[in-house]
């Protein structure tokens, strides 16, 4: 999930190399964590948080087959 992530924030920013992401520990629902560039945090968010809803879309599509469950924290 991590890597699917890493791909998905990767491919929205100008600064590839500055995307970390961080799995918070947790049984039942795994946080993840994205800290970009502050640069890049208006295009990982979009126009009104289009793209980080569908961000978090794809990968609770992902979780959910796999009978997880996800939440994406955009940190600043």
């Amino acid at each position: 999930m991590r890597e699917l992530i890493q791909i998905l924030v990767n491919a929205l920013v100008d600064h590839p190399e500055q995307v970390v992401v961080n799995q918070v520990g947790g049984s039942h629902v795994s946080v993840y964590e994205i800290s970009v560039a502050k640069t890049d945090a208006g295009q990982l968010i979009g126009k009104q948080g289009r793209n980080a809803n569908a961000l978090r879309t794809l990968v609770a599509a992902v979780a959910a087959k796999n009978r997880q469950r996800t939440v994406l924290q955009i940190l600043e």
